[in-house]
């Protein structure tokens, strides 16, 4: 019995200050994003800090390759299938992207910023 009491009285404090809350997370933001020769669209991308996103790639030309070195992100881009790269921003800048797969010429002009705040 006094177990039962214990254990109530523990779980209406963490009621009381809120501790359910904290358990509930923010679903994570989608950032759709297309790769095609030789851009990605949108090639500027804004989130926040300690936000989860998951940014979704698609293409529909050749296999291209996603990649954040600073932020080490990576991911192979398939035409047909979406590539999911699930992140949360730890820290604030600006931080540069690229095609790392060879995808014709202008491959080197394919890159774009995340800006973190």
């Amino acid at each position: 019995m006094r177990r039962r009491a214990l254990l109530r009285a523990l779980i209406g404090g963490a009621l009381a200050a809120g501790g359910v809350v904290a358990l509930a997370q923010k679903p994570a933001k989608v950032v759709k994003i297309s790769a095609r020769k030789f851009v990605f669209q949108p090639n500027a991308l804004a989130l926040k800090r300690g936000e989860p996103v998951v940014l979704e790639f698609t293409t529909a030309d050749v296999v291209m390759g996603f990649s954040a070195p600073e932020l080490k992100l990576r991911a192979d881009i398939i035409p047909g299938q979406v590539a999911r790269v699930p992140f949360t921003p730890e820290r604030t800048g600006t931080f540069d992207f690229l095609c790392d797969i060879f995808c014709g010429d202008g491959h080197e002009k394919m890159t774009g910023r995340i800006r973190v705040t």
